[in-house]
């Protein structure tokens, strides 16, 4: 890559590194704000016995349910907002974190998964259930949620804290917050204004093609995949939608490629916001790419049984092009 192309994708990652913040800002204060005034008002505890069956069932409290039911509806912004203005030990950070890395947004990013291939409601159950299921078996594997963390946050915390104080400490961490988002969000804009500029993404679409096979994937779909790992569903919609359109791809090759992306996207991104709350990285990652998979292959097995149970071997239907409505 020439200088002529290095300094214009360095400036215009940093643009949008800053306009990003800027938008995500909009969200994520008042969003945290929001959380910090229902917290310090009490209203949580007293909907302890509303939102504790099903918080316990995954393992968290039911303050989880505030930053769980913010992700589903307006996104990962908000949720993060939320999740630092609460108390959580590092395990249950973790847990909801992964859940709303699949579950995010659900029903704008299962509208743009319904454009481009996929039933709104099984874009939407997958994801949910999977998410259900992820964290179900990391809450097996993770150290319990209460002890140290909790201890912790319990004893450096007095028991009666003036509002003025809690408002001072509210605006510290989010100020902080808001720094860290922001070199990192920045940071990743240009790297991915870099990986354009040199025009990466078709070649490391070709370098993927063993792992989109070991994610039972066409290679056909490659860019798609990438695409939507890179930049997300909501981003990279268009992307998806005139691709997916353009080119005659089987049915089930593109529903494949949907519950994939559905469960795994935005990896930079998404994940990137996350790790402002300390979380590790391969908890970020790791889950993810786990659900896809196995969410696929349990497709592609139903698929074979559905083809045998009509007396047809795989391989030898018709293709079917998508189809080109809506």
């Amino acid at each position: 890559m020439t200088t002529q192309m290095l300094w214009p994708a360095i400036q215009e990652g940093l643009r949008k590194g800053v306009r990003g913040t800027l938008w995500m800002l909009k969200i994520l204060v008042p969003c945290s704000l929001l959380t910090f005034l229902i917290d310090a008002s009490g209203l949580l505890n007293q909907l302890d016995f509303m939102l504790a069956p099903a918080m316990g069932f995954l393992s968290l409290p039911p303050e989880a349910a505030l930053p769980l039911t913010v992700g589903l509806l307006a996104g990962i912004y908000g949720a993060v907002a939320a999740l630092a203005v609460l108390d959580f030990s590092m395990t249950e950070t973790i847990l909801i974190a992964v859940f709303l890395l699949i579950s995010h947004n659900i029903i704008q990013e299962g509208l743009v998964q319904a454009r481009s291939g996929l039933n709104f409601f099984n874009a939407t159950i997958v994801r949910l259930v999977a998410s259900v299921v992820t964290v179900l078996c990391l809450a097996r594997v993770l150290p319990s949620g209460e002890g140290t963390d909790a201890a912790t946050a319990a004893a450096a915390s007095p028991d009666v804290t003036s509002f003025s104080v809690q408002l001072q400490g509210w605006l510290g961490d989010t100020g902080v917050l808001c720094l860290k988002i922001f070199v990192i969000l920045t940071a990743m804009m240009v790297i991915m204004e870099l990986m354009r500029a040199a025009r990466v993404i078709p070649l490391l679409a070709r370098l993927l093609r063993p792992v989109l096979w070991l994610m039972g994937l066409s290679h056909r779909v490659g860019i798609l995949w990438l695409t939507a790992a890179v930049f997300g569903l909501t981003y990279g919609a268009a992307v998806i939608v005139e691709e997916a359109r353009a080119e005659t791809f089987e049915k089930e090759e593109i529903e494949r490629l949907q519950l994939s992306i559905g469960i795994n996207h935005a990896l930079i991104e998404d994940g990137a916001i996350f790790m402002a709350l300390g979380i590790p990285a391969i908890w970020l990652w790791g889950p993810r790419l786990a659900a896809a998979l196995v969410a696929v292959h349990i497709y592609r097995l139903w698929t074979i049984w559905q083809l045998r149970r009509r007396g047809e071997t795989p391989g030898e239907t018709v293709p079917k092009p998508v189809s080109r409505s809506g």
